[in-house]
């Protein structure tokens, strides 16, 4: 709920009050449409119309970075939304920092909307590093962020997640005598394939075997440190508020191993380069990195390039999909896990086996079926049988669902097929070996996916719309009379469906 604009907006508590401030709602909608709750929250959460007289708008703002952001970047968008909502016509817009007695105090303003803080600090970073004004009480250091005396404080690990426990096969074989290459490698120097990149699907194991390389290096006493790309980022966000992030960085290049899970949410512009700096440092000290993400480097476009590129020179392996005798031995390390909190468990083998082929997707899928039917056993204390298997699991069979295709998914087997790069796919090149690529991948999107054509001309290096209407009506076309076309379509459907 919006709080009245104070009186200097209309007049000094005159009858324009409340349509000013219904104006200044319908301004923030407006924004909030056009930009999208994300930016919204995290630029004009805390932005309050101060004034309003003569054609000009008073805007006020907590912190001076954000005054710099918005004077840069969005004036021009509040000149137009104040304009569109009747507080019209607008010449000129003043933003301004609020005195910090103000902000302690009540103050009867109407904020945008009530953002998302972490978020917005954050997403602020995109911009430079700035010291607290001088005159201002530095904000208070938050608990758990880095000071010049403590240790760096990594994420949190689960004892349970161990090499001991991890289940090997076929499809992570590559990815786990790796991970033991690096987690036992003491000599000097990084390890020859540094760094270490895992990537695949969720469920799967890339966090499990990243915790059993950091056990590993911490029981030989590496200065070992786990991080999630939620904790670095807070971490960051922590040292600059409380203006210690030399400290920090400096903390963190000087441990001997670097495991950094999640990249793929890795965001903001100045967080990314510290990475990068971090991940150059480390490295050219000859200290050993592994990083996991859910994509391979090259497919992780919001990452800065240049942190792309470095993740890319060390060894790169994924993860496979579990197939069915490695689905098995997970089942059943699950299951002789759980006999330790019930020792009566157990599962007949045809419960078992019946299990590993109807549960195709992941392991977190195949530990929550364990817990079902481990639930099921103790509170009916019936045998379990196959039929009695496949109702408590139900939820989890997910073999007749149709797969949910994703766009890079569509461009990466398009580009294979035709033997040309998923680059060459996304570029402006108008050659005929690229043009019949991009048009069937734009094709199959259309047809495989809910995206809007809009949204697909962007995932395709961002073309409009209508070049990818053109591609769709032009493959339909070809394929009225081209039964080799068809039967090329058909096979890649059937490839991104499987």
């Amino acid at each position: 709920m919006y709080d009245e604009p104070n009186s200097n907006a209309s007049g000094s508590g005159g009858p324009g009050v409340p349509s000013i401030a219904a104006a200044w709602r319908r301004c923030c909608e407006r924004l909030r449409a056009e930009l999208g709750e994300d930016v919204f929250n995290s630029w004009f959460g805390r932005l309050e119309l101060e004034s309003l007289a003569s054609g000009q708008a008073r805007l006020s703002v907590p912190t001076r970075f954000l005054k710099s952001w918005i004077d840069t970047h969005y004036v021009g968008h509040i000149t137009t939304a104040l304009t569109a909502a009747g507080l019209g016509p607008i010449a000129r817009i003043l933003v301004s920092v609020r005195s910090s007695a103000r902000q302690d105090g009540a103050t009867n303003a109407p904020p945008c909307a009530h953002a998302a803080p972490f978020k917005a600090q954050a997403d602020a970073l995109s911009g430079k590093e700035r010291s607290a004004p001088s005159g201002r009480r530095a904000p208070a250091r938050p608990a758990g962020s880095p000071s010049s005396g403590e240790p760096l404080v990594g994420s949190p690990l689960d004892r349970r997640l161990t090499f001991a426990t991890f289940q090997v096969g076929r499809s992570n074989q590559l990815a786990f005598s790796a991970a033991q290459r690096v987690a036992d490698h003491s000599g000097g120097g990084s390890a020859a394939f540094c760094p270490l990149y895992v990537h695949s699907a969720v469920g799967l194991g890339k966090t499990h075997l990243l915790q059993a390389v950091a056990h590993t290096a911490a029981s030989q006493g590496r200065s070992t440190i786990y991080l999630t790309a939620e904790k670095f980022m807070y971490g960051f966000v922590a040292a600059l508020q409380s203006q210690t992030s030399i400290a920090f960085k400096e903390r963190l290049r000087a441990i001997d191993l670097l495991i950094f899970d999640d990249a793929q949410f890795l965001q903001g512009k100045s967080i990314q380069a510290e990475f990068g700096h971090a991940l150059n440092a480390l490295l050219d000290a000859g200290r050993d990195v592994i990083v996991a993400a859910d994509r391979p480097p090259n497919d992780l476009e919001s990452l800065d390039e240049r942190v792309r590129s470095r993740l890319g020179v060390g060894l790169c392996v994924e993860i496979g999909l579990l197939d069915e005798p490695l689905r098995l031995k997970i089942l059943e390390a699950r299951v002789a896990a759980a006999r330790a909190l019930q020792p009566n468990f157990e599962l007949s083998p045809a419960v078992l086996a019946f299990v590993a082929h109807s549960i195709r997707s992941n392991g977190r899928d195949l530990e929550g079926a364990i817990n079902r039917l481990l639930a099921h056993t103790t509170l009916s204390g019936a045998p379990l049988t196959v039929e009695a298997a496949e109702i408590a699991i139900r939820d989890l069979i997910r073999a007749h669902e149709p797969k949910r295709v994703k766009i890079e998914d569509i461009q990466k087997l398009v580009a294979n097929h035709y033997n040309v790069s998923r680059a060459d796919i996304l570029s402006s090149r108008r050659t005929a070996v690229v043009v019949k690529p991009r048009q069937v991948a734009m094709f199959l999107a259309k047809t495989l996916t809910m995206r809007s054509l809009p949204e697909i001309g962007r995932r395709f290096g961002g073309r409009d719309h209508t070049t990818v209407l053109h591609a769709v009506r032009k493959i339909e076309a070809l394929c009225a009379n081209d039964g080799t076309l068809r039967e090329e379509l058909d096979l890649l459907k059937r490839m991104l469906q499987e």
